[in-house]
């Protein structure tokens, strides 16, 4: 893993902003974990995929409507992924560590390792944003080509048109091979994954055991081989999309900034760990209620990732207080106001590169 490091020296930036976030949750004497809003979420998603679940398992129904609530149901995974566990791996779903931890195995029942996870994203892309060599969220080289300094091969001509096939089997790939992977070869991308306890290699196995069961042998026994695997594999692709295109609209599009370690023993990044969040993320469609609510405020990155211990019930409150303070000191705020005009932005960026780099220096 190449060394990275950050000029905190000057904390400046940081600091002043900690400081207004902070007076805003003791002036209006509140706590920055989650809320009634975010538990009432999670009192409606869950149960609806349950009741779901249940419902394509016992009843009868037409092909087409099975399908669309395969669909429906991989919809509900993927903002349970969101509001839920997202918060919960974060800590900021309860004050109380137990509930967080709870409520952060909630990823494992959806396929994925809260253990692996929390590494990959907590601790990893969220310290190292961008940064291409460290931060495995860029890491799909060659398949797919992210930032300038990633090595081009011709195939990235249609990158961003085949990229949707690539979200749509992600959450696939994800349950069955890189969970896998990551355990197997102890590392996320080029970083050492923190030794894990007994008790988490238990609940590895375990979890991974008990989605087989509740995933494939279950609805096999009631429905059917192929019923399930048409079934199944409409469910990862609404989930897969829809994670996917969520986590790339923060960091993979227009205006935002990249950071090349790779191949480097040791990489200095001029700005401090604040500022480099701030030119590395973008929100997007801030002001739509319904995107806020489903992807549990992961429209609000810019706030997320300076802020990942505060729940997202929070961000669009502190919103104008990182926007105030980004102005006071010079420095960008990345927010597109639609979805549309963030996934067009994405689609635009991944066309330019995957056009050869001498193609592109001459456009």
């Amino acid at each position: 893993m190449p060394k990275v490091t950050f000029n905190n020296k000057n904390k400046s930036f940081f600091n002043a902003l900690k400081l207004n976030v902070d007076q805003y949750f003791q002036n209006n004497k509140i706590r920055p974990t989650g809320n009634w809003e975010l538990y009432s979420k999670t009192l409606l998603l869950v149960p609806s995929a349950i009741a779901l679940y249940v419902l394509l398992l016992l009843v009868s129904m037409p092909a087409l409507l099975s399908l669309s609530l395969c669909v429906l149901l991989g919809f509900i995974l993927a903002s349970i992924g969101f509001n839920v566990m997202h918060d919960a791996c974060h800590g900021s779903y309860s004050s109380k560590k137990w509930l967080n931890d709870l409520m952060g195995l909630s990823l494992n029942a959806l396929g994925g390792n809260a253990f692996i996870w929390k590494f990959k994203h907590n601790i990893v892309h969220h310290t190292y944003t961008n940064v291409d060599g460290v931060d495995d969220d860029i890491a799909k080289s060659p398949l797919m080509r992210h930032c300038s300094s990633q090595k081009w091969v011709p195939a990235h001509r249609f990158q961003h048109i085949y990229v949707v096939l690539v979200y749509a089997i992600s959450s696939l790939a994800w349950v069955g091979l890189m969970d896998f992977n990551k355990y197997f070869q102890q590392k996320v991308f080029t970083t050492p994954l923190q030794k894990m306890s007994i008790r988490e290699h238990v609940i590895f196995w375990a979890s991974k055991v008990f989605y087989a069961i509740f995933y494939v042998a279950i609805p096999v026994h009631f429905v059917g081989w192929g019923a399930w695997a048409l079934g199944f594999v409409c469910m990862h692709i609404a989930m897969g999309l829809t994670l996917a295109l969520v986590f790339q609209l923060a960091h993979v599009v227009e205006h935002v900034e990249f950071e090349a370690a790779s191949g480097m023993d040791h990489k200095v990044i001029e700005n401090e760990w604040a500022i480099h969040q701030i030119k590395t993320t973008a929100n997007f469609a801030p002001k739509n209620k319904f995107i806020n609510w489903y992807v549990g405020g992961l429209n609000y990155q810019v706030e997320h990732h300076l802020f990942p211990r505060i729940s997202h019930v929070h961000y669009p409150a502190i919103s104008g207080i990182v926007q105030k303070t980004c102005k006071e000191f010079n420095l960008p705020y990345n927010s597109f106001s639609t979805f549309t005009g963030s996934l067009a932005s994405h689609f635009r960026m991944m066309y330019q590169l995957g056009r050869k780099p001498a193609e592109m220096a001459a456009a």
